[in-house]
């Protein structure tokens, strides 16, 4: 608990902090994220133009003397039954992250045996076997149990950029998860397309809710003073782990749905891949929202670019495993 307020920890600043927090948002260029406790530290170096500057004007409007609690906890309930956690997750990666150890095979899909929208790429329910070949790889490392900023009942962080979010893990300590480190947290040993299993399932995870209506505005994105009322007018985010059966066989929660998440996209310059099938940029986004999207765990987005951020994106991190 203490380690989790050594480094910064951002929220977007929405409806609810919208009237005290207007002044300092429009001090800033881009979205304004609230620390809730921060050390004096000086700001990582970023590849992204002004990302310095940004971050360290959030460390500095944070008062010294913060002690605000941790958030009230949500009941602990016992976990599904797939869920099989790493009996050393504690010793090995400490409070708040889970152990992943397995076998990610690099090449592996699904038949959809009933689509609910097949141009969409969603699936009622898949055969119940997956189909794999070619090489894998032995993973073992260590992800955080819950979206950022990591604590149960604290709606995740969205709005930071790829740079950001990669800085606020290393301000951990961390780093972001690579993407195939994310998928195999997702899929388990049992390579299934979603956390919890071959069924969909919208009440498991925060996924099928409607789009918006009117659609999300673009123009106001570009205008800090209006980035706060957009995202809370579009805002579908749930707690962590508000869903307990929302949870993958390693033990790590909102995988598919919720937010989504900024990982490492190792086919961007995978020298195994044709330069003509390498990916355009490192920054890949994983298990979607809480929209009417696909929402599993083998797919990656990668049309945005690092300097991309949304209402509905936002990261976790990890870390290596202890070496044996």
């Amino acid at each position: 608990m203490v380690r989790r307020f050594a480094s910064i920890v951002m929220f977007l600043l929405v409806a609810s902090c919208a009237n005290e927090c207007s002044r300092s948002a429009a001090s800033v260029e881009g979205p304004a994220l609230l620390p809730v406790r921060t050390e004096k530290q000086s700001s990582p170096s970023l590849e992204n133009p002004g990302a310095n500057e940004r971050l360290a004007s959030v460390a500095a409007s944070a008062p010294e003397d913060s002690a605000d609690p941790l958030p009230a906890s949500l009941p602990l309930l016992p976990p599904p039954a797939w869920v099989r956690e790493h009996v050393d997750s504690a010793r090995e990666c400490g409070a708040g992250m889970v152990l992943v150890e397995g076998d990610y095979y690099l090449s592996a899909g699904h038949v959809c045996a009933e689509w609910i929208d097949e141009e969409r790429d969603r699936c009622s329910h898949y055969v119940e076997k997956a189909i794999f070949q070619g090489k894998k790889e032995r993973k073992r490392f260590c992800m955080d149990r819950y979206e950022y900023p990591n604590l149960p009942g604290v709606k995740p962080a969205v709005m930071a950029n790829w740079f950001e979010a990669r800085a606020t893990c290393e301000l951990e300590g961390k780093r972001l998860c690579a993407s195939s480190e994310w998928t195999l947290a997702c899929e388990g040993q049992e390579i299934s397309p979603y956390p919890y299993g071959y069924q969909r399932d919208p009440k498991a995870c925060n996924i099928d809710k409607p789009r918006p209506v009117p659609e999300p505005d673009f123009e106001a994105f570009s205008h800090a003073r209006q980035i706060s009322a957009e995202v809370a007018r579009l805002d579908l985010r749930e707690a962590s782990g508000a869903r307990p059966q929302c949870v993958g066989s390693f033990g790590a929660y909102d995988l598919t749905g919720n937010v989504d998440e900024w990982v490492v996209d190792e086919d961007h310059d995978n020298p195994n891949l044709p330069e003509a099938n390498r990916h355009p940029y490192v920054s890949g986004l994983k298990g979607g929202y809480w929209g009417p999207i696909r929402a599993r765990c083998r797919p990656i987005t990668t049309a945005h670019n690092e300097w991309f951020r949304f209402y509905q994106v936002g990261f976790r991190c990890c870390a290596d495993a202890p070496r044996r």
